[in-house]
């Protein structure tokens, strides 16, 4: 694929996809890894969202559970795990995809997100917590 093809490819992959974290977004995330399941209840609201967003948008959820060296629980890995706790509530049919990266979308839906302005207020943001050295 040449830069011309693959620039192409990038705009039409994000076009109408929202990017949704898992973790503490859809699946109650609040014991860590824990035994490695999906063990969490829905995040208030997220069944509901997932199917409203999807009326006009197309799903991709993003997931570190997804890290091809995540270790297999019960035979399987990350993103199968995740599948399964979809299919649980009823919602694998909203989704188009679970990777662990970053994909390309309009926007995303994440807890950890922070809303890039401009470096300067990126880094009074960051001292505030206490991650820089000044």
């Amino acid at each position: 694929m040449n830069k011309k093809e693959w620039s192409s490819q990038t705009k039409k992959d994000e076009v109408g996809v929202i990017a949704i974290d898992f973790d503490n977004v859809i699946h109650n995330n609040d014991k860590g890894f824990h035994d490695g399941t999906c063990y969490g209840e829905p995040m208030d609201g997220a069944i509901e969202s997932i199917k409203k967003i999807s009326e006009k948008f197309r799903i991709i959820i993003y997931s570190f559970k997804g890290h091809p060296e995540r270790p297999l629980i019960n035979g399987k890995n990350g993103t199968e795990l995740v599948w399964d706790w979809l299919k649980k509530y009823q919602v694998d049919s909203y989704i188009e995809d679970i990777v662990w990266g970053k994909p390309n979308a309009l926007v995303y839906i994440d807890d950890k997100g922070y809303r890039f302005k401009n470096w300067n207020d990126t880094i009074d943001f960051i001292k505030i917590l206490g991650v820089t050295s000044e």
